[in-house]
């Protein structure tokens, strides 16, 4: 059976089947997480498949000279965060989609770079919080199909698409999210030929292959049984969110440019889907964004979701659709 035929059919059995979400069959995995405190219901919780850990983050990524990466193929995805006064660093999603988590540093600023390909939102957070350094750790759990993370001082569990603890005793809690974007690796080692890139890690892992072969494609997303998008948008269909807008990505293609609510964003041809074929960089030209401030041109904080991820967590959030 395809994968695209196993992601349906899982997606429709987490529709038809009521989660078993309850503390007292967590606590035997997460002893030190204080299920006394929560954000949300626990019953919007599912197992997304893998246990605590089974999909294992990263610690201390090795960095290398954009030179001198051969492997990835230019229309491939990777996370890019350009710092003022260091050097310009990009971690592939042919390695974030197997490990949806590395903990970094940037010229000693503590960063976890994020990846949920479920929801395809890709999120930089800076590690510190509260005069703490957190690492992160990826649970196994999902709310409306996104990542739940974890950190591993106290075990609390973090909504990936929000940066908020929702278990535990950081429930509340926000990280601050960094002005990091997605964009083709041709594009960043074009714009940055003194920079670094993420090394291949030392795990026994199909890098280069998406598991999610056609993900992007379906009518539904995976174990997500909330609402849908409004306005007939394609609940797989993606978004640039700023803050609580998001603009639709087929929207910004056709219009190249637009500057809008004081942000402009920008679309280039170039980066391959990391959800549409087998090989990531064999997938679908879904093209290069870039957001800005529309005043001061700086790079603005923003992710690139999908539509129903989008509505899920900013239900009230406003639908930039043109005139």
């Amino acid at each position: 059976m395809s994968a695209l035929r196993i992601f349906a059919l899982l997606a429709g059995l987490a529709l038809a089947v009521p989660a078993l979400a309850e503390p007292s069959q967590w606590r035997g995995e997460w002893p030190k997480t204080d299920f006394s405190r929560s954000a949300v219901p626990f019953d919007e919780i599912l197992s997304g498949g893998p246990p605590k850990d089974g999909i294992p983050a990263l610690d201390s990524a090795r960095m290398i000279p954009a030179g001198s990466e051969t492997r990835l193929a230019d229309a491939e995805p990777v996370m890019v965060l350009e710092l003022d006064g260091q050097r310009p660093r990009a971690w592939p999603i042919r390695y974030l989609m197997w490990h949806e988590i590395v903990n970094d540093e940037v010229g000693g600023l503590p960063v976890a770079v994020t990846y949920c390909p479920l929801c395809n939102t890709g999120i930089i957070f800076d590690r510190r919080l509260g005069g703490r350094v957190l690492s992160f750790g990826v649970s196994g759990k999902l709310r409306h199909s996104d990542m739940i993370m974890y950190d591993r001082q106290s075990e609390s569990w973090w909504q990936q698409a929000l940066g908020e603890g929702i278990v535990g005793a950081m429930t509340g809690e926000r990280l601050t999210q960094l002005p990091g974007w997605m964009e083709s690796w041709g594009a960043f080692r074009a714009r940055n030929p003194d920079g670094l890139v993420m090394d291949e890690p030392d795990w026994p892992r199909s890098y280069g292959r998406n598991p999610y072969a056609g993900y992007d494609s379906l009518a539904r997303p995976f174990l997500y049984n909330g609402e849908m998008p409004p306005h007939g948008i394609e609940p797989l269909s993606r978004v640039v969110r700023v803050g609580n807008r998001a603009w639709p990505l087929d929207r910004i293609a056709r219009a190249r440019e637009l500057t809008e609510a004081g942000v402009t964003i920008t679309w280039s041809a170039g980066q391959a889907s990391a959800l549409d074929t087998g090989s990531i960089a064999n997938g679908r030209d879904v093209g290069n964004i870039r957001v800005r401030d529309a005043s001061t041109g700086r790079d603005l904080v923003h992710d690139l979701a999908f539509a129903f991820a989008f509505h899920a967590f900013y239900p009230n959030g406003k639908w930039m659709l043109g005139p």
